[in-house]
């Protein structure tokens, strides 16, 4: 069985998260260093081995608007980077306000904006993809 990984980019690094074989579950993973790039394909490479996956998902930040800034542009570039060396079916997701609330349960959990700053990334990852599970996120 396959499973889907979400994909949370930022400019030094960029969160991942994983769903179960049942797509109902998503689970953080560790970050990956973007830079060098080809390094992160690699590390991105055997994620994809290892876990299964037949399809990626990416978070494309959006203004509270619905409109899209500098940020957002950065991750198309990143998504099309990743099209031209990866076969497996990459969409986007609207990655409105994931940050915030993965920073709002790892509060909750007892982590404290230091302990908070290696695991954010992951976490919104997870936070995103867990929408897209139990609700459907739309595709962007």
């Amino acid at each position: 069985m396959s499973r889907l990984l979400c994909l949370d980019y930022g400019s030094k690094r960029v969160g991942l998260a994983v769903s179960d074989v049942t797509l109902t579950l998503a689970t953080a993973l560790d970050c990956l260093e973007i830079s060098p790039f080809p390094r992160f394909l690699a590390s991105l490479g055997v994620v994809l081995k290892e876990k299964e996956i037949s399809q990626i998902l990416v978070g494309i930040p959006r203004n509270m608007d619905g409109s899209y800034g500098p940020s957002a542009q950065a991750a198309r570039d990143f998504v099309q980077r990743l099209k031209e060396t990866i076969l497996i079916p990459i969409a986007t997701v609207d990655e409105r306000l994931s940050t915030v609330e993965a920073s709002r349960r790892l509060h909750e959990a007892g982590k404290n904006a230091r302990q908070q700053k290696a695991l954010i990334d992951s976490h919104a990852a997870r936070v995103m993809l867990q929408s897209y599970l139990d609700v459907g996120m739309k595709f962007i």
